[in-house]
C-alpha cells in the first residue's frame, strides 16, 4: 500500500450533481485531502497518477449480489455443485466483480451454507482478491416456497434451506448465526418461475417471520428478504426487515408502508434477470413466448411503475440485478445503473448515487465509504469519460483505468500487468 495523489482528474464525490476538478490524496488507506481544482496543493506523495480525461468517483456496490450464483440456467444446479468446486467458482466471480468496479457487495444469498462466510473471511486475510463483503445465509424458505426444490419422489438440493413453523425458523436461523453470516435472507414470497408458488403468492407466515427476524434481533444481524408480492412487502415493512427485495406487485398501501419507514429501510428491484429475460431472452435461449408464458413482461411492466413510485417517494434504493444466472452472466452488474434511468426515471447522478452513497449505508458503512470526502476510505475508481453524463461507460471494465479498495491499488493505470497479477505481485511482497 503506497501513498499517492490523483491529480488532473474530473471528481464526482458521490454528493455533488456534477463534476469538478480535484486532487485527491491517498495515504494509509484514506482519503487525507481534496484539494479543489486551483488551490494550491502544497506537497504531495511522490507517487503521482494522472487523471486526465477521466472521472474519479467512489467504489460502486452491488447491492443484491450473488457470487455463489455461478452461470446456471435453472436454480436445481446450484444444489448439484460440489462444494469444493463451488468455492472456486465464488473466487472467481468475487474477482470478476472487482475487476467491474464493484468495492464492495452485500450478499442477497450464499447459495450454500458457509460460501459466502468463507469468501468473505478469505478476502479480509487477503488471501482472495474481491470487494468487502457482508455474508448472506442461503435463503430461508418454506415447504412449497421459492428455493424449495424438493419432490415426493426425489429430494433435491438448491440454494434454500427449508424451514417450517416458528420453531424451525429459530433452529435455522440460528445455526446461520453460528456459521457467522451477516445477513439472514428469507423467502417471504414466491416467484413467477415457480409453478405452484407465484411472485403474487406469500407462503411465509407472520409468526415465521417474526420467528427469524427474532433471532437476527437478538445477535445483531441484519435481515433482508424476498418480496415480489404486496403481502410480502408489508410482512417485511412490520416486521422491520432492513432491505426488502423486488417489491414488484407493491399496492398504493404497501407503498405507503414503505414510505413510512424509508429512513430505515432500503429497497432493490434486481430487476437484471427480469430484463434480460424480457428484452434479450433469446440472446440467452429463453424465447418471447417463453418469457411471456410465465408472466415476466407483466413483471416488467409492474417494477417500472413501482420504481417509478419509488423514486418519487424518496425511498431509498439499492442496485443489484440477480446477476449470476446464464440469463444475467456476472460481470454486467453495472448495467442496473443504466436501467435506473432508462425505466425508472433516474438521473445519472440520482442512479450513480443509488450504487455508491445507498449502498455504502446497507453495508454499514455510510460514514467510511461512498464518497470521495477527507477521512473516508479510500474506494475509488478513475473511468475514462464522465459517468455522471454516461452511466454506461461503467458497464465495460476496459472503461475503469484505476480501481483502489482501501487504498489498495487492484488496477493501476501506470502498471502492464493485469489487477489479479497485481494482487498477486503485492500478496507475495
Amino acid at each position: 500500500m503506497t501513498d499517492v495523489a490523483i491529480v488532473n482528474a474530473l471528481v464526482w464525490d458521490g454528493e455533488a450533481d456534477g463534476t469538478r476538478p480535484a486532487t485527491v490524496v491517498v495515504e494509509k488507506r484514506r482519503i487525507s485531502r481534496v484539494i479543489p481544482g486551483g488551490e494550491a496543493t502544497g506537497e504531495l506523495p511522490p507517487e503521482l497518477i494522472d487523471g486526465s480525461g477521466m472521472t474519479l468517483m467512489p467504489g460502486m456496490v452491488e447491492g443484491h449480489c450473488h457470487p455463489s450464483f455461478t452461470g446456471v440456467v435453472s436454480p436445481p444446479e446450484l444444489g448439484q455443485i460440489w462444494p469444493e468446486r463451488h468455492m472456486l467458482l465464488v473466487a472467481r466471480n468475487l474477482r470478476l466483480l472487482l475487476e467491474h468496479g464493484f468495492t464492495s457487495i452485500f450478499e442477497a444469498a450464499s447459495a450454500k451454507p458457509m460460501l459466502g462466510v468463507t469468501a468473505r473471511d478469505a478476502i479480509n486475510e487477503g488471501m482472495l482478491a474481491g470487494p468487502r463483503m457482508r455474508a448472506g445465509s442461503p435463503e430461508i424458505t418454506t415447504t412449497a416456497g421459492l428455493g424449495d426444490e424438493r419432490r415426493r419422489h426425489i429430494h433435491q438440493e438448491s440454494f434454500g434451506l427449508v424451514a417450517d413453523g416458528p420453531l424451525e425458523m429459530l433452529k435455522v436461523a440460528r445455526e446461520c448465526v453460528r456459521d457467522g453470516v451477516d445477513v439472514l435472507k428469507i423467502n417471504l414470497s414466491g416467484d413467477d418461475f415457480v409453478p405452484h408458488a407465484g411472485g403474487e403468492t406469500t407462503p411465509t407466515h407472520d409468526d415465521e417471520v417474526a420467528a427469524l427476524v427474532g433471532v437476527a434481533r437478538d445477535f445483531g444481524k441484519m435481515v433482508a428478504c424476498h418480496a415480489r408480492s404486496s403481502q410480502s412487502v408489508l410482512l417485511g415493512v412490520r416486521h422491520g426487515i432492513d432491505c426488502i427485495y423486488h417489491c414488484d406487485y407493491a399496492s398504493e398501501e404497501a407503498l405507503d408502508a414503505l414510505e413510512s419507514v424509508k429512513d430505515r429501510v432500503f429497497v432493490g428491484p434486481a430487476f437484471g434477470l427480469v430484463h434480460n429475460a424480457v428484452k434479450e431472452g433469446a440472446r440467452y435461449g429463453m424465447e418471447p413466448d417463453a418469457a411471456e408464458a410465465l408472466g415476466l413482461a407483466r413483471m416488467f411492466d409492474m417494477t417500472c411503475a413501482t420504481y417509478e413510485q419509488v423514486r418519487s417517494r424518496g425511498i431509498r434504493v439499492v442496485v443489484g440485478g440477480d446477476y449470476g444466472f446464464a440469463l444475467t452472466p456476472m460481470g454486467q452488474n453495472a448495467r442496473d445503473i443504466e436501467h435506473f434511468v432508462r425505466y425508472f426515471g433516474y438521473s445519472p447522478v440520482e442512479a450513480l448515487r443509488c450504487a455508491t452513497v445507498v449502498g455504502a449505508e446497507l453495508m454499514g458503512l455510510g460514514g467510511e465509504t461512498g464518497r470521495v470526502r477527507e477521512g473516508f476510505l479510500a474506494d475509488l475508481l478513475l473511468v475514462r469519460g464522465d459517468p455522471t453524463r454516461d452511466v454506461a461507460l461503467l458497464q465495460d471494465r476496459d472503461n475503469l483505468a484505476m480501481i483502489m479498495k482501501d487504498g489498495f491499488l487492484y488496477k493501476d493505470p501506470r502498471s502492464a500487468h493485469s489487477p489479479l497479477d497485481e494482487f498477486l505481485i503485492r500478496a507475495a511482497e
